[in-house]
């Protein structure tokens, strides 16, 4: 959605960012009173931070069957924290990071540990590590994943990488729609005042890329859904090592988009050749 990013209490007069609270309510004296000033920006991330202080000491004392009531609560934390968390912020592309990555990871891990029916000490051992560390965006990595585990990486990822695909096409559509508008703004303002329209032409410019790039980000794009299609087909159930590289070819194309960098580009085809499931 596209917002106005800065605020003004009509009670108090303050002046704050939605963008950095979330909230059109006053920080200051409360009010619900308020008007939205400057641009309309696309903006699909909330500010909500994960704390799973409270899981690790409840899950700490387990040995190998979960507590229902601790599950269920988990889960809706995670759901909470994924469901705020978006990847347009007041109008710029930000990085699949790896918080959001492990939170969607121990989401799946819960399910997929829940539905085992003799979980091994291992199993074990990477459920406690991906809660030991998920809210500061560490993970163990793709070789100490047991195998009966290995779904949870594998559709964590794929979620993720289409909640971001679905975020850069929002990013990719609002850029083009701004460009567009600003280009023929600028062109009615160099035709009235009887100048050329490059004479005309400001000093910092929206990014856009040229049709040959934005082919090439197209055509990477759909290289993500189908990849994410593949893995979501075989339930997540792919190599750990697959799934990172997908991790990849997802930032190496943030790089490219945010940078017009060509070499990110061609990483970010070469991480989608990796990321293929093995027949």
């Amino acid at each position: 959605m596209r917002v106005r990013g800065e605020r003004e209490c009509r009670e108090c007069g303050r002046h704050w960012s939605y963008f950095e609270t979330g909230s059109v309510e006053c920080p200051t004296c409360g009010s619900l009173h308020s008007v939205g000033t400057g641009d309309r920006e696309a903006h699909t991330d909330a500010p909500v931070d994960l704390d799973l202080h409270e899981h690790r000491q409840r899950f700490g004392e387990t040995t190998s069957t979960l507590p229902d009531e601790g599950v269920t609560k988990l889960k809706r934390d995670l759901r909470a924290y994924v469901h705020k968390r978006g990847f347009v912020h007041a109008g710029a592309l930000t990085e699949l990071d790896t918080t959001y990555l492990a939170a969607r990871e121990l989401l799946e891990a819960v399910d997929v540990y829940d539905r085992l029916r003799q979980p091994t000490d291992d199993d074990h051992a990477y459920l406690l590590a991906l809660l030991a560390g998920a809210d500061n965006g560490d993970r163990p990595r793709a070789a100490e994943i047991p195998s009966a585990m290995r779904s949870a990486r594998g559709m964590a990822t794929a979620l993720a990488v289409e909640t971001y695909r679905e975020a850069l096409s929002t990013y990719l559509t609002d850029s083009t729609a701004n460009t567009s508008a600003y280009d023929y703004a600028d062109a009615q303002a160099g035709s009235s005042h009887g100048r050329a329209e490059s004479d005309t032409a400001p000093t910092s410019m929206p990014h856009q890329s040229d049709p040959l790039q934005r082919t090439q980000l197209d055509r990477l794009r759909e290289r993500l859904r189908d990849r994410t299609k593949q893995i979501t087909a075989l339930q997540g159930d792919v190599d750990p090592a697959v799934a990172d590289e997908l991790v990849r070819a997802t930032r190496a194309i943030y790089v490219a988009v945010t940078t017009d960098d060509e070499d990110a580009a061609n990483r970010a085809d070469a991480h989608l050749t990796n990321a293929a499931p093995s027949s």
